[in-house]
């Protein structure tokens, strides 16, 4: 049993994969064989970027504009992806936002679209691919969280829940499809060089027993190492350089 998904003939979707971890995933599933589709919200340059270097690698890809949070958009951009690429088999939620604040200054307006962009847009996009996952009896599900799911996080508490609340959509949907040889896993990474990091790389990587942060290339490995498994869901994987609580 090779240790790498062979995933030739499949198409994958990534959300939010302009840049980050969201890239790092994009082009490893291209580079296991997937024809990939790369949503993006606003970055359109940096998404075809990583179009160009999917199709230099000699594998098929397409941008795709879309807010996952607003199911008329995600209806629009499946449609596109099965036009263009074909039906979606392998789905990584990764698309989120963190957008820092104390107790004292986080708003409802905050709160709000923190859960609509880093949670409901996970179930907007598994509402919209799992008909065809079924009837084809296969399909994988990966939900980008966090350790600030089971910590405290420097974010702040929507953070928190928003994340929390994707271990609980995988948890949920892993045992209700797996008959249909679906699985759900979730990938939490914990302080990884993105841009979510800002300028503190120093300061957060003292706080990682490791002694560095992660790289996007890192959950990357992650999340295909799940989906190359088919008796594996339900799980969420940490990637987090021994944290545990952060």
């Amino acid at each position: 049993m090779s240790l790498h998904p062979d995933l030739s003939g499949r198409v994958a979707l990534v959300t939010g994969a302009s840049r980050g971890i969201g890239k790092a995933i994009a082009l490893m599933l291209a580079e296991a064989g997937a024809a990939v589709a790369v949503n993006y919200h606003s970055r359109a340059a940096e998404a075809q970027r990583v179009v160009e270097a999917i199709r230099t690698g000699g594998r098929h890809a397409i941008a795709c504009a879309a807010d996952v949070s607003d199911s008329g958009a995600v209806a629009a951009m499946v449609r596109q992806i099965e036009a263009e690429l074909g039906a979606v088999d392998v789905l990584v939620n990764n698309a989120g936002i963190g957008i820092a604040r104390g107790l004292d200054d986080l708003s409802e307006a905050d709160f709000d679209r923190t859960i609509a962009v880093n949670l409901k847009s996970a179930f907007l996009c598994t509402q919209a691919v799992l008909p065809g996952m079924r009837a084809r009896r296969w399909g994988r599900i990966v939900n980008v969280t966090s350790g600030a799911a089971r910590g405290s996080g420097i974010v702040g508490v929507h953070y928190n829940a928003s994340k929390a609340g994707m271990e609980g959509l995988t948890r949920g949907y892993s045992t209700r499809v797996v008959k249909d040889s679906i699985t759900v896993n979730a990938v939490a990474p914990s302080l990884i060089e993105t841009d979510m990091i800002g300028d503190r790389i120093q300061e957060r990587a003292a706080r990682v027993p490791l002694g560095r942060l992660g790289t996007p290339e890192e959950v990357a490995q992650a999340t295909l190492m799940v989906i190359g498994n088919a008796y594996m869901t339900g799980q969420t994987i940490q990637v987090n350089g021994g944290m545990h609580f952060i």
